[in-house]
């Protein structure tokens, strides 16, 4: 299936939620398959590797692209500020530290549009905050200027029982009306990052906004 069918598809299966931004998780594509994707239609590209997302960002940076970064970045070691000004949408923001270092680092006028990576599931051995850590989280972001919560993201948990992936999303959705509760001006929190390409109905039913889809594209 080409490219631009794979496109085709997804979207059709999206059609009851148009305004749902498909992001590409192209970690395990090359540079001419990301870009066969992006002239498919595909204008949200997401990468988990720093390497890897500086070398797609720079073959592909003028062709109009929102680019996302969903790795964990462990601090230290100190931060670059061309890979940071590089992020349009982090989708793994989970620490003070982490915190501290983009508010320092960012040279971009505007701030940096962050998902607060959410363990929803209490996984061992997964990144992101425990969800009841998410709350006093949200509040010490309050001051820094180049940190903008547009939402939360999680994983959800590797299970085919479908009625739990929805209880994880549906708590999901309970907790980003609390971050929006507190009115926090940096902190609008109106975007739900979660469900990949096993999942991603389910997420959308349980509103989702961004979709984070690889296998679906190989």
């Amino acid at each position: 299936m080409s490219e631009v069918e794979q496109v085709k598809k997804v979207k059709e299966s999206l059609k009851n939620h148009p305004d749902v931004k498909v992001v590409a998780a192209v970690k395990y594509f090359d540079v001419d398959k990301t870009k066969a994707l992006i002239n498919a239609g595909i204008k949200d590209i997401g990468e988990n590797r720093k390497d890897a997302f500086m070398e797609k960002y720079e073959a592909c940076k003028d062709m109009g692209v929102t680019w996302h970064y969903f790795g964990i970045i462990k601090i230290p070691p100190k931060l670059n500020s061309q890979f940071i000004d590089a992020i349009d949408y982090l989708h793994s923001l989970d620490s003070i530290d982490l915190a501290n270092a983009i508010n320092k680092t960012r040279k971009a006028k505007e701030p940096l549009k962050c998902f607060i990576y959410v363990n929803i599931a209490a996984a061992q051995h997964k990144a992101g905050l425990d969800e009841t850590k998410v709350i006093p989280f949200v509040k010490s972001l309050a001051k820094y200027e180049k940190i903008q919560v547009v939402g939360l993201m999680t994983t959800g948990k590797n299970t085919f029982d479908e009625d739990l992936i929805a209880s994880y999303f549906e708590a999901m959705r309970s907790l980003q009306k609390e971050v929006q509760a507190l009115n926090i001006p940096n902190c609008p929190c109106t975007e739900l990052s979660m469900g990949m390409s096993k999942d991603y109905l389910i997420a959308v039913e349980h509103g989702a906004t961004f979709v984070r889809l690889g296998h679906i594209f190989a």
